[in-house]
């Protein structure tokens, strides 16, 4: 039509490098990540930023799994069916190692390392799909612990090869987990859960053989090779490997009884799935089950850190794309100062989650078990915390174009809350954070060891620590005051974890974060630096590419 000439829109997010973008990211993976390592992110960042990519992303949230039950003739099959670009993006994830490789290096690296900056950036294709590239690193976790179980599924698991489809696991090329540990009935509170396991000594599996019988209430991945799962044996809550294909062929009993119809993160086939005499091989002692997954359980919530960083990450570097692109009262959006105080906020922000959740990463590269331990909880809580009111305001900065589906923005609104969920809610994160001060004293002497490393450098990010620490040394699991206060005491030693870090790596931005997030000079909305910070929102913007 002659009346609708486009103009002054944003070009497309596309033909991007990722990493090459993301100056706090790039510098964290020099820092960080072996050098042969770094290129072969570079060229990982650089392919989540093409037209290709990003379309593959798009169709495979538009286009959910479908469920199919029986087959014509009225058989038994559970399947699940994915679009093509779902399995483009697994093949993608799979082959650049982001799933249980780093388990099954000899010698201390730098593996988890690049496997987060690896997921960080793959993540930001699309988010749906990394819930069984991170289920299947963390079950090797777990899986290492016992020889048997890890030399059958760990270099598996461990493939850079996706091999799709429900067969034995001798006549795959790779293979992807899944977990089944929440019940309707407890949620967070696995110790509730009512599935049986009966020992059944002589079955088709490896190990000790157990028949398992109930409902699990959220089982993503449903057609990954094999599960890690919790059940009532005899003597307690245990935890089992469930394959879906038995060694002859056969299926093992796993009936999908529906899936999920979520908020967001479509492309993922959260089901329900009923176990009637389910084989499943005990992996680690009776009774033991929650000590058991514990290892895996804080990779998993470090993934929900990477994940949530990178829908953080993607939503400013789109906002600011977009500023830079359309222009208002006669200037561009990214010259309206009181936008640049909106987008420097969001960048320092989205900065202070990239270099915490890269830290994380290395403590498990370096074997620093006591700060990941409380460290990863911290993290858990307060970046997924922060993701959902991040990307809202990032979306806003769009306005109405923000809001329809096409820029990318919705969905990643609808997927921001979902971190702050899985692998425990805001509550038992901060609860665990308390729990593990109590029981784990040296985890918090690890974590101040630390952020005393930049003891001196700010006086008032001293405070803000001393504080901070003082109020966790406080909380104790059996004082109901102290239980009513923790997410109060982990938003401040989160806070200070990341201003320590921004002090030590990024000196170009820590003044801003101390100024606002520290020291008082902000408000209840993102957009409300100090004036005093004007100058510096120039070079705080420059990081983002």
């Amino acid at each position: 039509m002659s009346t609708h000439q486009v103009t002054n829109q944003a070009e497309p997010f596309v033909d991007r490098s990722f990493l090459d973008d993301d100056r706090p990211l790039s510098e964290a993976v020099s820092r960080w990540v072996e050098r042969d390592d770094a290129m072969s992110l570079s060229e990982l960042g650089r392919l989540a930023g093409t037209a290709e990519a990003q379309e593959h992303g798009r169709l495979a949230d538009a286009n959910r799994p479908v469920l199919h039950t029986h087959d014509a003739w009225g058989n038994r099959i559970d399947e699940v069916e994915f679009h093509p670009s779902w399995h483009w993006l697994m093949t993608q994830a799979v082959g650049a190692g982001l799933t249980a490789e780093p388990w099954t290096a000899t010698v201390a690296g730098t593996a988890h390392a690049r496997r987060a900056a690896g997921f960080m950036l793959w993540s930001r294709v699309e988010a749906g799909h990394g819930c069984p590239v991170s289920m299947s690193y963390a079950a090797g976790s777990a899986l290492r612990r016992d020889a048997q179980q890890a030399a059958r599924w760990l270099p598996m698991l461990a493939s850079r090869r996706y091999d799709f489809g429900i067969r034995p696991v001798a006549e795959k090329s790779g293979a992807i987990a899944g977990m089944g540990m929440t019940e309707k009935q407890g949620g967070s509170d696995v110790r509730a859960n009512t599935t049986t396991a009966m020992p059944s000594p002589d079955g088709p599996l490896l190990g000790d053989t157990y028949r398992l019988t109930g409902h699990k209430w959220f089982c993503s991945a449903p057609m990954s090779d094999v599960f890690l799962m919790l059940a009532q044996a005899p003597g307690g809550l245990t935890c089992f490997v469930v394959p879906r294909a038995l060694d002859d062929g056969t299926r093992n009993p796993f009936a999908l009884q529906r899936l999920k119809d979520k908020l967001g993160n479509h492309s993922n086939a959260s089901s329900e799935v009923e176990l009637d005499g389910t084989w499943g091989a005990r992996l680690g002692e009776e009774g033991r089950g929650v000590r058991t997954i514990i290892d895996m359980v804080g990779a998993t919530r470090l993934d929900c850190v990477l994940g949530s960083t990178a829908t953080m990450r993607d939503a400013v570097s789109r906002a600011v794309h977009h500023a830079r692109h359309r222009a208002a009262f006669g200037r561009l959006l990214i010259d309206q100062p009181l936008m640049r105080n909106v987008l420097a906020d969001l960048a320092l922000e989205a900065e202070a989650a990239t270099v915490l959740a890269m830290r994380l990463a290395h403590a498990f590269d370096t074997g620093e078990s006591d700060y990941a331990r409380l460290g990863v909880a911290l993290g858990k809580f307060w970046v997924c915390k922060r993701t959902a009111p991040m990307v809202a305001e990032a979306l806003e900065c769009l306005g109405g174009n923000g809001y329809v589906e096409e820029n990318g923005l919705a969905r990643l609104y609808r997927e921001a809350p979902l971190n702050s969920i899985w692998e425990g809610s805001g509550n038992v994160n901060a609860l665990d954070v308390m729990r593990a001060i109590t029981r784990e004293p040296s985890s918090l002497e690890a974590l101040t060891k630390e952020l005393h490393r930049v003891r001196g450098a700010s006086g008032a990010l001293d405070d803000h620590t001393d504080r901070a620490v003082e109020q966790a040394r406080s909380l104790q699991p059996d004082s109901p005051d102290a239980a009513f206060t923790a997410r109060s005491a982990v938003e401040q030693l989160a806070v200070a974890m990341q201003a320590a870090l921004l002090v030590e790596h990024s000196p170009g931005v820590a003044d801003a974060f101390l100024a606002s997030r520290v020291e008082g000079g902000h408000g209840h909305t993102f957009g409300t630096l100090p004036v005093d910070l004007a100058a510096a929102t120039g070079p705080i913007l420059d990081r983002i590419g």
